[in-house]
This record gives structure tokens, C-alpha cells and sequence, in this order.
């Protein structure tokens, strides 16, 4: 259903939607690699060190890597050139191509996902007594201060078991790609099979995979839930 190349769609600048998919602009980054392992293995210790202390170091250490990162960053010799895609000899050369297969899975996920995800929220937002609000404006707090200070906070602890569940969800329903041909994961662990004849063992990898997957998604957004709970005295 999509127009041919020659007549793509312009989604945005630089970007062109077409049967042969999205074209978007890509970005290639020259980082020096002295820089980029400081970086990868400062990493590592600043989560550390955010999970184990407590709020107010949480805060300042956040602030301090955030601008050792800066200036690490503006004292290395990093050079970004963004690729432009153009239309030569009856197709697009130059930037990042997304597959049709590919722009389908994600635009269909995307919107599937966007309205349950939106409902969770909503369903957070006016879990919040109407009161609190009429309270918070009798104290002369702005939206945005009553958004931020009183009703964020609350809601989150509202929605975060449901947004788990969804997020585990967008995983599981990422199998359905073969619908539209794309070569995920089951598909190639399919092919696999089929070529090798080891159907226990493929299985295995599968659900090794997605287990995996599910598990590290649960543990942090579980991790996070805990951290945003009430503490009972």
C-alpha cells in the first residue's frame, strides 16, 4: 500500500517512507577509544553506587557523573557526521534503512502498545482524590508543581505493577513478527530447527532467550517498584 521509491512519502526531513521502507538519517560518531572505555567502565561503578546509597547521594552522584560525563565528552576529540539519505539511480543511498518488515512490526507494537500504556496512566492519574487537587491549588501550587510533587509521585506507585505486565507483554507480542515476514528471533530459531533437527534443543534456546529477556525486565522495573513503595513505621 505504500508508494513506490521514486515517489516515497516525506515523513520528516530526511526521512522518507516508501514499499521498500523508512529511510531515516543516520549518525556516525568518531570516539576516540581511551574515551570510550573510561566511559564503559565508569558505568558500571556509578550503578553500583546509585542502587546502594542513599537518596540525597544518589542525587549528587548523579549530578557528578552527569558532568564528568559532559566534560570528558567536550575535552575528547569526538567528531559526528550526520549521513543524509538521497535519492540516486532509482533508490535511496546513504543514511539508516528500516526493512519494511521491520517499520511494520514496530509502528503496529508501537500503537498496540502506545493505547494500553495510555490507560494505565490515565487510570494512575485519577487514582489521585479530587481533593488533593483542590487542596494543592489552595496553596497556590502551579500544575506543574502539583503534577510533579503530588500527583507523580502517588501515581507511580499505582502504575508500575500494570506497566510491568505491559512491558513483559511488548516481549511476547514481538513473536508475532512472523506475521509480516520478518526474521526475529523465533523465526531464525524456526529455521534452525528445521535445518538441524534438533527440535529440544532449539526450544530450549528459545525459551532460554525470552526467560532471559522477561526476567532482567522484571527484576529492574521490580526493583524500581520497591524503591517508590510506602514504608510502613
Amino acid at each position: 500500500m505504500l508508494p513506490p521509491v521514486d515517489a516515497a512519502l516525506t515523513v520528516a526531513p530526511g526521512t522518507y517512507l516508501s514499499m521498500r521502507g523508512l529511510m531515516l538519517p543516520g549518525v556516525s560518531l568518531a570516539i576516540p577509544g581511551m574515551t570510550a572505555l573510561a566511559l564503559a567502565g565508569a558505568a558500571p561503578a556509578v550503578l553500583v553506587a546509585f542502587i546502594r546509597v542513599p537518596a540525597r547521594v544518589r542525587r549528587a552522584l548523579l549530578f557528578g557523573a552527569a558532568m564528568l560525563t559532559v566534560a570528558v565528552l567536550l575535552a575528547a576529540d569526538i567528531s559526528a557526521t550526520v549521513d543524509w539519505p538521497r535519492f540516486e539511480r532509482g533508490n535511496y543511498r546513504g543514511g539508516f534503512e528500516l526493512t519494511p518488515e521491520l517499520t511494520t512490526v514496530v509502528i503496529g507494537l508501537t500503537l498496540y502498545t502506545t493505547g494500553f500504556v495510555a490507560e494505565i496512566v490515565r487510570a494512575g492519574i485519577l487514582s489521585v482524590p479530587k481533593g488533593q487537587w483542590e487542596a494543592a491549588r489552595a496553596l497556590g501550587l502551579r500544575r506543574g508543581q502539583i503534577l510533579r510533587l503530588i500527583v507523580i509521585p502517588q501515581m507511580q506507585r499505582v502504575i508500575m505493577p500494570p506497566l510491568t505486565s505491559q512491558y513483559i507483554n511488548v516481549v511476547k507480542n514481538s513473536t508475532l513478527a512472523i506475521a509480516v515476514g520478518y526474521p526475529d528471533f523465533l523465526a531464525i530459531m524456526g529455521t534452525v530447527i528445521n535445518k538441524s533437527s534438533h527440535a529440544l534443543e532449539g526450544v530450549a534456546i528459545i525459551l532460554a532467550g525470552y526467560l532471559a529477556v522477561n526476567l532482567t525486565l522484571s527484576l529492574l522495573l521490580n526493583w524500581y517498584n520497591r524503591s517508590i513503595a510506602l514504608v510502613e513505621r
